[in-house]
């Protein structure tokens, strides 16, 4: 059971939750063998999602969604089509916009808390 099944009250240590695989789209993935892996936290349907997301080294494109997100560690470099190239790792909180297309290279295992934003 995620810590999204249980009612609340409830504290997850996000740092060493376990994660579920999920699917890359090979033709994202432009370097490397990177992977994702995530875990819900919670959503309210349309409206928001927050989990943990985790991507091992690689570097893959991405079209974002409107997400705040906080680096837990590892790092990773975000290139942004005709836009500015962040570094981001632990502890740094990044904003993104929907249909910003990146590219992602992860240099070092990243993974993070986010929160996405529908509609």
């Amino acid at each position: 059971m995620s810590a999204a099944d249980a009612a609340p009250p409830w504290v997850v240590a996000v740092g060493d939750a376990v994660l579920a695989p999920d699917e890359l789209d090979p033709t994202d993935v432009l370097a490397g063998e990177p992977a994702t892996a995530s875990t819900p936290l919670w959503s309210a349907t349309g409206a928001a999602e927050l989990g943990v997301w985790e991507i091992t080294p690689g570097t893959v494109t991405d079209v974002e969604a409107d997400e705040l997100f906080v680096v837990l560690s590892g790092r990773a470099t975000i290139a942004f089509e005709d836009g500015p190239v962040l570094e981001v790792g632990p502890g740094d909180a990044c904003r993104l916009q929907a249909g910003q297309r990146t590219v992602w290279t992860v240099h070092e295992t990243l993974r993070k808390v986010y929160a996405i934003v529908s509609g």
